[in-house]
């Protein structure tokens, strides 16, 4: 996957994030192919983008129960 700018990206934290900033995660909905995942700890930091379809799949596992220990 080719390079985005994420300079202007506006960013949502999960709904799994609890209120004491602990285990927060961000993710942005501004790019139609991809999705911008980083911790809102260190919004400054690196940031791993993930295809759509990708995320879309990761995200059904979890509510599903899938990925459960």
């Amino acid at each position: 996957m080719r390079s985005i700018d994420l300079t202007a990206a506006s960013w949502r934290k999960s709904s799994y994030s609890n209120q004491d900033g602990g285990a927060c995660l961000e993710v942005s909905d501004d790019f139609a192919a991809a999705v911008p995942v980083r911790d809102s700890k260190v919004p400054d930091g690196p940031v791993l983008v993930f295809r759509a379809s990708g995320w879309s799949f990761f995200v059904s596992a979890v509510r599903d129960g899938r990925l459960a220990d």
